[in-house]
């Protein structure tokens, strides 16, 4: 490369990475700088039509150092877990070319190059919705096809593990187990995929964002101090989660529904046994939680089940105080919906299509059209008709119909990129 000359060219990547979220959760870490987890883990990746970051990540011999946006804001690069990841890429990067541009980069100067990464995800960032997950996967992955890193998704997952934990597993699309590993080096902890989104599209998954709000202990500071106060976490680790991973799994190859249900609640229960064993106690759900979601959600589901003889709607709770439920159909999901809606009517004449948004065949199909057909909703049959219902006007924010969804790919459209391609600056 020419160390006077053309200056003026900016090569850029676009591409587009979901979130997941743990049926099996990840609590507490054996290597904190590694961040090699005590336990194998699962989950669901969720549809990136509706909750998905979106990254460009561009390099030039101009740029004089490493940048980085979020959101609209810069932040730092300095980190530990983001330098991880550039070294780990850097170190495989490959010889690129684009004729177009007229521009070679070797292998060798990807060392002394510097790149721009503007990021945007379209879901509330650390409240709870694994955004560092979808976040770091797609910094990990849009970097990797920037310089040409050849390496496949299992390793690609491991280096988006450094970055964030739970990130390793939105290298995958569908149904997703991260292995724990034994090897200290963490070569071994990688990610791998169970069944991909067309395996089970039945589902129907609804979540309820009560909180879009940051949380007040961040994963990483309670994993932390449950990991060294907690006697509860051991017994899980070592006893209950190697047990579940392998009745999940099969529940998930078989598509058991009931099975799938009682081991994604029972799980999520234990994880926030385990947060409230941590000392201090750790709340992920906040007064507005516990008030509604967690005794109504969590009640309303449970009596919905046993009434019907059969798990209807799996819900877990991860590090943040947003409901994530999931149906067993269609037509279950919009029983679901109109249940959510009775419960939670929206504060005022909002929009309904701000209220509830992603896949809106669901409020179709769950026969609302508009905020005033909420009010006409009846209580659900599973309730007691001798007791007064309560409803939660205005406590959710708003709901997110989802469902199992694919995993990352590159945007070619450059009206796509976040990336001013004369600048190499946010647009």
């Amino acid at each position: 490369m020419e160390e006077d000359g053309v200056k003026s060219w900016v090569m850029a990547v676009t591409a587009q990475t979901p979130t997941n979220i743990a049926v099996i959760k990840y609590w507490g870490k054996r290597d904190e700088s590694l961040i090699l987890p005590i336990n194998d883990s699962i989950s669901i990746t969720l549809d990136p039509a509706h909750l998905c970051t979106t990254t460009s990540v561009a390099v030039s011999p101009s740029f004089t150092h490493d940048r980085m946006w979020l959101n609209g804001k810069e932040i730092s690069l300095s980190g530990g877990r983001f330098q991880n990841c550039l070294r780990e890429l850097r170190s495989r990067a490959n010889d690129v070319e684009d004729v177009e541009k007229g521009v070679k980069i070797a292998k060798k100067d990807w060392d002394n190059m510097h790149v721009h990464i503007v990021s945007y995800n379209n879901f509330p960032t650390a409240a709870g919705l694994a955004s560092s997950a979808a976040g770091l996967a797609c910094l990990v992955f849009s970097l990797a096809k920037l310089m040409n890193v050849k390496e496949d998704h299992s390793t690609l997952s491991a280096i988006a593990r450094q970055g964030s934990g739970s990130a390793c597993r939105s290298l995958y699309g569908g149904f997703v187990k991260w292995i724990m590993g034994k090897e200290e080096n963490g070569s071994d902890s990688i990610a791998v995929q169970l069944a991909d989104e067309k395996h089970w599209d039945d589902l129907v998954i609804i979540i309820a964002v009560v909180s879009s709000r940051q949380k007040e202990t961040s994963s990483t500071s309670g994993m932390r101090d449950t990991v060294e106060t907690s006697a509860l976490v051991e017994h899980r680790a070592k006893v209950v989660v190697p047990k579940r991973i392998i009745q999940m799994e099969e529940a998930i190859k078989n598509r058991d529904f009931p099975a799938f249900a009682a081991l994604t609640c029972a799980d999520s229960n234990q994880f926030h046994a385990v947060a409230l064993d941590t000392c201090p106690p750790i709340f992920y759900m906040n007064d507005t939680s516990h008030r509604q979601v967690l005794f109504l959600i969590i009640s309303r589901v449970e009596k919905w089940n046993r009434f019907e003889g059969t798990p209807q709607v799996a819900y877990t709770f991860d590090a943040g105080p947003n409901a994530v439920l999931i149906s067993r159909d269609r037509k279950t999901a919009a029983l679901l919906l109109q249940r959510l809606l009775f419960y939670f009517p929206p504060q005022s004449e909002t929009d309904l299509n701000s209220y509830v948004i992603g896949d809106k065949t669901i409020l179709q199909d769950a026969g609302i059209q508009k905020v005033d057909d909420i009010e006409t909703l009846a209580p659900p049959p599973e309730t007691n008709a001798n007791i007064p219902v309560h409803r939660y006007k205005g406590d959710v924010s708003y709901f997110i119909c989802t469902g199992p969804g694919r995993g990352p790919v590159v945007l070619t459209d450059e009206n796509q990129s976040l990336i001013d391609p004369k600048t190499g600056l946010p647009k």
